[in-house]
């Protein structure tokens, strides 16, 4: 397909895309996909208004370092397949950040477009040609030749699948172990069906595993193996098992039946196939009303998911204003969309029970918001005599985790810092030579591209310490 680009000043004109989606009250039914992608029409268009700047500042903002412009000029041209090999260089997963990468606090942020109206739908058109590419072309990983060494990866999340697909590139021969069933991580426990399908990951899986890429599920560093025996068997390790261990309210109560961590809520419904009702039973309680603590992502993933699972009302308790939930905007929308209900400076202080342990309401109280924190945001403080409950016959608590001592407590030469997290330099190196480390048990819960940038970044420093 040949295009011809139109001129600077007709690309003005050209108003951004709009991403065609399910209806709300439908798709709060089901688990499909909410988001249907660009049609080939409107990504063209859509490419159309990147101005292809002589200094782009879009790849500041993006932690893996996509070049942007390049590939996004490539869909312009209306070559799709070069604007696949152009991300495929750059990016290990781009089907996965097209779809839950915050590129409106990233890329996009920078984009000059956006200084004075909206900035080009940078993430739209990632995922775009990472569709088209998985539908069109068959072209596998190009690979340098064998070098003869070896490097184990602890994790197969968007860290550790990232490391592993750059480290396979260059020529190591690199196998992964993953203490859960099935390969991806947080994309496949963490992050519900309907905002990222399960088969995108797994092509991205298989991908990898073309490449020559070992996979070892239902392996946990640390109990199945221990780190010294990998250093023993490979000549460098790269760590990227997370952060999952949840972090509760600390609140009376909270042991109670019918009181989840959203780590467990959305692990039992994701992996043990929940959302396939009602052909898969699976074990879990599907309530009538649902009270998720927290403000973030993986909370409006986890109330989200209780109304598709059936709740009447569906509830957001979160201790400050809408202006500060650090989930995407995006997701805030399609929540309030789809009928949730939002308790905003709200705090929770006792999970309320029956005469047989079960949850029945969670008692609250209002806040109001004084001088900033350390992060920054304004401080919630409680109003007096503001106390009341919320019937609930659910809790899902997601209000963060934390590193899981469970690799870290075996390797006491390895240095932590006081929350538990792993310490590298800036090659991303521990404490013990040849192991690397990145991702959430390095930074804290934070983003999969962060998470992946870490990962690319650990498989260059590989590469450079093996090869003195």
């Amino acid at each position: 397909m040949s295009i011809t680009k139109p001129a600077v000043k007709d690309r003005m004109a050209i108003e951004r895309c709009v991403m065609v989606e399910q209806d709300p009250l439908e798709r709060a039914k089901n688990f499909n996909e909410v988001n249907k992608g660009l049609a080939l029409e409107t990504a063209l268009r859509e490419s159309q208004r990147c101005l292809e700047c002589k200094k782009p500042s879009c790849m500041e903002g993006c932690p893996v370092s996509v070049n942007i412009p390049r590939f996004i000029g490539h869909v312009m041209e209306g070559d799709f397949a070069a604007a696949a090999e152009s991300l495929a260089l750059d990016n290990a997963l781009p089907a996965v950040t097209g779809r839950v990468c915050p590129q409106e606090t990233q890329c996009e942020c920078h984009c000059i477009r956006g200084k004075k109206g909206k900035p080009v739908a940078i993430g739209y058109l990632e995922r775009f040609v990472a569709d088209w590419s998985r539908e069109n072309l068959k072209k596998d990983m190009e690979k340098a030749p064998a070098t003869g060494k070896s490097v184990a990866v602890v994790g197969a999340g968007p860290a550790g699948l990232t490391a592993a697909g750059e480290l396979a590139r260059k020529g190591y021969d690199v196998t992964v172990f993953e203490a859960l069933q099935k390969a991806g991580g947080v994309l496949v426990y963490g992050i519900p069906e309907f905002r990222l399908p399960k088969k995108i990951v797994q092509a991205e899986v298989d991908r990898l595993t073309r490449a020559g890429v070992k996979i070892e599920t239902d392996s946990i560093v640390g109990r199945t193996w221990t780190l010294d025996e990998l250093r023993q068997k490979f000549n460098a390790v790269f760590i990227s098992n997370g952060a999952g261990l949840p972090v509760f309210m600390n609140v009376p109560g909270e042991s109670l039946k019918g009181v989840y961590s959203a780590n467990e809520y959305l692990t039992r419904v994701n992996l043990m196939g929940a959302y396939k009702f009602p052909e898969c039973d699976t074990p879990i309680i599907k309530g009538k009303r649902v009270c998720v603590v927290g403000g973030g992502n993986v909370a409006m993933d986890a109330v989200r998911t209780a109304k598709r699972l059936g709740a009447e009302e569906a509830i957001i308790i979160y201790r400050r204003g809408k202006a500060e939930m650090p989930a995407r905007v995006e997701e805030v929308h399609h929540a309030e969309a789809e009928g949730i209900r939002f308790e905003m400076l709200t705090a929770p202080l006792e999970v309320v029970g029956d005469e047989n342990n079960w949850v029945r309401g969670l008692k609250c109280q209002k806040m109001e918001l004084g001088e900033p924190d350390a992060s920054g945001r304004r401080r919630p403080v409680p109003v007096a005599g503001s106390e009341y409950v919320i019937d609930c016959d659910v809790i899902v608590v997601a209000i963060g985790t934390r590193a899981n001592p469970l690799l870290t407590a075996t390797c006491p030469e390895m240095k932590l810092n006081p929350k538990g997290n792993i310490i590298v330099d800036e090659n991303g190196m521990t404490s013990i030579p040849g192991v690397f480390a990145g991702g959430d048990i390095v930074r804290g819960a934070a983003t999969v591209i962060l998470a992946m940038g870490d990962g690319k970044r650990a498989a260059t420093a590989i590469d450079n310490y093996l090869k003195k």
